[in-house]
């Protein structure tokens, strides 16, 4: 998990909406995997993989290097976009490994996710 800290109260409802267009796209689908969420923990902030979202709820997943990475890339641009301020630098790769779709795109898109947070098992 990255830690991140908030500019303004407000960036953690910008940053959530951001992060689900952000992720996996299949272009001929128009259909977009979100890979990142926004954890909000004990006064602190995150930006967590999908599977590190899994494994905190207590399941065996296999995170990747190329899932590390794409977090990393995710939670560098948001910082660079002045969303947040990382706690600790992160080196974003030279290759980025996921899609953001614009906002004024999304509504033709299919935006999808794997984990949702808060919801029930």
């Amino acid at each position: 998990m990255i830690e991140i800290t908030l500019n303004e109260p407000t960036d953690f409802l910008k940053i959530r909406e951001t992060l689900t267009r952000c992720g996996i796209a299949n272009s001929n689908e128009k259909v977009l995997w979100q890979s990142c969420h926004i954890l909000h923990q004990a006064g602190r902030y995150f930006i967590c993989h999908f599977k590190e979202m899994l494994q905190l709820d207590g399941l065996q997943v296999e995170i990747s290097d190329e899932d590390y990475q794409r977090r990393d890339n995710i939670s560098y641009l948001i910082a660079q976009w002045g969303l947040c301020e990382l706690v600790d630098e992160v080196k974003p790769s030279e290759t980025p490994n996921f899609r953001v779709i614009g906002y004024k795109e999304s509504k033709d898109w299919t935006l999808t996710y794997k984990y949702r947070i808060g919801s029930t098992k």
